[in-house]
């Protein structure tokens, strides 16, 4: 194994930190868009156009026979006019700063008092923003297909936001002046940091050391009772003499670790659901390693959903059990079910889905990875068998919010020499997981390019064609306001796949925030909101105009729900298990502990 070799100090490479970082989290781009990016999202050659002498005879950038070879059109008059206002802020900003007015810098990166205390950094910071602005209102002129138009405007924004002053150690004043006090000691940390980072192959955003798993997060009290190379299944100890005789099957995504639904006993959604009187199992998926780099979309069915669901119905004694599922984990869920119900079984009491996806139309802006060019691609190289590395998914998520999660790093790591602090999600966040190649090719092609789930019978998973029609339960589906990842209309599309028959049976709910914070809101804090309608048999937005507004959590509107499916109390289970499913280890278990490499 070749390991790259770093310069002890290199004062110069922190000023190449912003590049490095770029094309860390744009290399996994198909052609087509690293072209996009090359020919449009060039934010120097298009300045300097937007620069030029208005009314004169200026020829933009690239040529029309470049954009049309893109599929792309760019409308004179919307150019002209751009380029006008363009001219017209940049000639007020020259005359402000010649007048010594300093600028209004309306951006949290340059809210420290150093960017305005001195008018050379307040104006290259204006003229940054301003630049922004323009170069993401030229994404917005594009007139391209919905797909294209999306990549260019992601492409650009990349670039954007790497070239803000405030990522490059000689146009930040902050950095420059804890330089100076530290008597070069941040710069000293800062190398450190990023040398360290670059031989982990991602960026810290947390003290990862400050956690452990089973002490500090994962922390409910459960035992694995069964585990196979795909999962371990935990079932919890009850807070509750009494439960209901129904119990609860969570089955969380597998691209990350379950324990995100058990960071602390304040805001674990699984230890609530305990206080609540219900006996929860859950799912903690294996990292795949190379023994399962074949295993495929059909095992993770078969092996991992239809497996947990009988062995919690043979535990229990219960013919039918309440079912979770969360993003992916969702989509396996309802899959594993649709191939049950296909055999003739009939698992479910009800079925809740938390920002999953089983409509593939809209995927958000997670659909700038999604085409037959790079999906191609994976599958030449891990469709037959190989990883895909987890490490790949961080540096994708990240992409989607650059600023919060990869360049507010660069400058607090890299830049001042900070330390970063313990947070648990953001330990979470940062303990990816492989999955198969076979497996997640398969997800790719058939889900996010093909969206052959929602149509009847036309995917065969497990031996089964599947008909979500035929999932025959109460459900409860929530989706995330301003989730980037599962976009709510397309979680709410799922009301229109489950119990077509009998709309009444879905309940929709909607929570304020993104995908993870929506999710994960216990009651105790009293935080952020959610909307209900009972009226599922509408278009989405016309849904939320007629919901109402509850603040605090969804999570006791789910409990409910829940309460009503559980059927009668019976005293709590004393041990775990039964005679066929003994103990194995205490949660959460070995497979949860095993980091990606």
């Amino acid at each position: 194994m070749n390991t790259q070799k770093f310069p002890a100090f290199d004062p110069a490479l922190l000023s190449q930190a912003p590049k490095l970082m770029l094309e860390h989290f744009t290399k996994n781009l198909s052609p087509d868009v690293t072209k996009s990016m090359a020919q449009i999202a060039d934010p120097n050659k298009w300045l300097s156009w937007f620069s030029s002498v208005p009314g004169q005879p200026a020829t933009p950038p690239i040529s029309d026979a470049q954009l049309n070879e893109m599929g792309i059109k760019l409308v004179p008059e919307a150019l002209q006019k751009l380029q006008q206002e363009y001219t017209g802020q940049l000639t007020t900003l020259w005359e402000d700063a010649i007048a010594a007015r300093t600028p209004v810098l309306a951006d949290r990166r340059f809210n420290d008092a150093a960017w305005a205390s001195n008018p050379m950094y307040a104006f290259n910071a204006a003229v940054y923003l301003l630049n922004a602005h323009y170069l993401t209102a030229l994404a917005d002129a594009v007139d391209a297909p919905v797909k294209t138009k999306r990549k260019i405007g992601f492409a650009i924004q990349q670039m954007i936001d790497a070239m803000s002053p405030s990522n490059f150690l000689v146009t930040n004043p902050v950095a420059q002046q804890l330089l100076v006090d530290s008597k070069g000691e941040s710069l000293t940390r800062g190398m450190a940091h990023l040398l360290a980072d670059m031989q982990k192959g991602k960026i810290s955003q947390t003290d990862e050391t400050a956690f452990e798993i089973g002490k500090d997060v994962a922390t409910t009290e459960g035992s694995i009772v069964f585990e196979n190379p795909l999962f371990q299944l935990i079932q919890y100890k009850p807070l509750t003499k009494t439960v209901h005789e129904r119990p609860l099957l969570i089955m969380p995504p597998c691209i990350n670790k379950f324990y995100i639904m058990d960071l602390q006993p304040q805001n674990s959604l699984v230890r609530y659901a305990v206080e609540q009187g219900h006996t929860v199992f859950l799912i903690s998926w294996c990292n795949a390693d190379e023994s399962n780099a074949k295993t495929t979309w059909d095992q993770y069915v078969e092996e991992g959903g239809i497996q947990a669901i009988h062995v919690v119905q043979e535990i229990s004694g219960q013919d039918q059990v309440n079912a979770l599922g969360f993003c992916v984990g969702g989509t396996i869920l309802s899959s594993a079910l649709a191939a049950m119900y296909a055999r003739g079984e009939k698992p479910l009491a009800s079925l809740t889905l938390l920002t999953a996806l089983l409509d593939f139309t809209d995927t958000g802006i997670l659909d700038v990875y999604i085409d037959d060019a790079q999906i191609s691609k994976r599958e030449q190289e891990i469709g037959s068998g190989g990883l895909m590395p987890g490490r790949d998914f961080a540096s994708a998520f990240s992409s989607l919010r650059p600023n919060d999660l990869v360049w507010n790093y660069v400058e607090s790591n890299y830049l001042k020499g900070e330390e970063p602090t313990a947070f648990d999600l953001l330990y979470w966040n940062a303990d990816s997981t492989n999955l198969p190649g076979p497996m997640f090719c398969y997800y790719l092609r058939n889900m996010y390019l093909e969206n052959s789930l929602k149509e009847p019978g036309k995917l065969t998973v497990a031996g089964e064609r599947l008909d979500l029609g035929k999932i025959a339960a109460p459900t409860f589906i929530f989706a995330s306001r301003e989730d980037h990842i599962v976009p709510w209309t397309s979680a709410y599309a799922s009301t229109t796949l489950l119990n077509p028959k009998q709309a009444s049976r879905n309940r929709f709910v909607l929570g304020a925030s993104g995908h993870i914070a929506g999710v994960i809101n216990p009651p105790a804090k009293n935080k952020r909101s959610y909307w209900t309608n009972p009226n599922v048999g509408v278009a989405a937005e016309k849904w939320l105009d007629g919901a109402t507004e509850h603040p605090g959590s969804w999570w006791t509107e789910w409990s409910g729900f829940l309460t009503e499916h559980g059927g009668k109390k019976v005293a709590a289970p004393r041990k775990p298990g039964n005679t066929q499913y003994k103990l194995i280890e205490p949660a959460p278990g070995r497979y949860v502990k095993v980091r990606a490499e």
